[in-house]
């Protein structure tokens, strides 16, 4: 038997108040007030960081501003992204049971799938790509994403309808590195749009969502129904941007660490994603921590346990109780491993600085 799912299209939004709905939705469906929900969404001009990301190192903030590109941090791990209204963001919000999968790995190969088939009704031979991304032979077409809290799951993905290689780059810091790594001159040669594929034939928005919403129906066995945003969905969104995610102090609580002196830094970058830590100590043991990258862990706030966890620890001791942290917690890592995580703080201690690659 299916299950239904509510459908509502929040059309174009200001960055912030998106991100502000995103959590409304969550802490809605986590009190149950709202049911299962697939929401389509745009963005004004945007330059959005994950959760754990610092902004300063990921945006380039001079051309973002002269550009009047808002700067937003997301609810969810990963990379800085750009978005425009050229591209197409759609999330699934449910009971993390309904589905029979293992893992948030798992369950990223089923949503992808089920969007693909989606995408691939629109006469392009889309296919989902380990760990959370769909392609288009070889090129990257749409990313996802998401975390669990509680009961509830939360995961979004970005179609690229739509797509400007230049004006990305401009307002992202793509590393280097980063693109030496897929073998990048730049990243039009990485992903692709609809717009590219199709040209002319390209479909409007409205046909797109009817596509993505045939794929999850039937990759995901559930009944869609349209609706509309409900009067205490806006109203929670709006208190949250008000008191949270609207704010500059919530957009920019992570910017540059490495800017303190007395900071021991250093990354580890390896096939899932990068991990950065930064140490303060005191004597033989860490007085501060913090973890930034471009990683997906869930729930976010898993992240700031860990460093509440690490104070006091002895810096010889980082193995140990890292192991131990993930084993004893409730957390699921989609694309990073619980070494990666030590193994950044480890190098940050010896001095090997950035981007040590295991």
């Amino acid at each position: 038997m299916s299950r239904r799912f509510r459908i509502i299209d929040t059309g174009v939004r200001e960055g912030r108040m998106n991100i502000a709905l995103d959590q409304a939705l969550v802490n809605l469906h986590q009190a149950g007030v709202i049911g299962d929900t697939i929401r389509f969404l745009q963005f004004v001009p945007s330059a959005l960081v994950g959760r754990h990301q610092a902004i300063s190192r990921e945006l380039h903030l001079d051309y973002c501003k002269s550009q009047s590109i808002q700067t937003v941090r997301r609810i969810t791990g990963g990379g800085a992204l750009f978005m425009d209204e050229g591209q197409l963001g759609f999330e699934l919000l449910f009971r993390r049971d309904i589905f029979p999968v293992a893992s948030l790995a798992n369950l990223a190969q089923l949503i992808c799938e089920a969007a693909a088939e989606g995408i691939r009704g629109l006469g392009v031979n889309a296919r989902y790509r380990p760990r959370n991304d769909i392609e288009v032979d070889g090129r990257k077409i749409s990313g996802t994403g998401g975390f669990f809290d509680g009961d509830t799951m939360f995961y979004q993905g970005t179609l690229l309808v739509d797509f400007d290689a230049g004006k990305m780059l401009s307002a992202l810091n793509v590393p280097k590195e980063k693109l030496v790594k897929h073998e990048l001159d730049s990243a039009s040669t990485r992903v692709v749009s609809l717009k590219e594929l199709l040209g002319p034939r390209t479909p409007d928005h409205a046909a797109i969502k009817t596509a993505l919403i045939d794929g999850f129906a039937r990759g995901l066995n559930i009944e869609p129904v349209w609706d509309l945003p409900t009067p205490a969905e806006e109203h929670e969104a709006r208190k949250i941007y008000a008191e949270e995610i609207g704010t500059d102090d919530f957009v920019w609580q992570i910017d540059d660490p490495e800017d303190c002196g007395d900071v021991f830094c250093a990354s580890v970058t390896s096939a899932g994603g990068t991990v950065s830590a930064h140490l303060r100590l005191e004597k033989d043991r860490i007085r501060e921590a913090l973890i930034t990258g471009d990683f997906i862990v869930t729930p976010p706030r898993i992240i700031v346990d860990l460093e509440a966890s690490l104070r006091g620890l002895k810096a010889n001791d980082i193995d140990r109780h890292v192991a131990a942290f993930f084993a004893e917690s409730n957390v699921g890592l989609l694309s990073i491993a619980p070494s990666d995580f030590s193994a950044a703080m480890n190098a940050a201690l010896s001095g090997c600085g950035k981007h040590v690659v295991p």
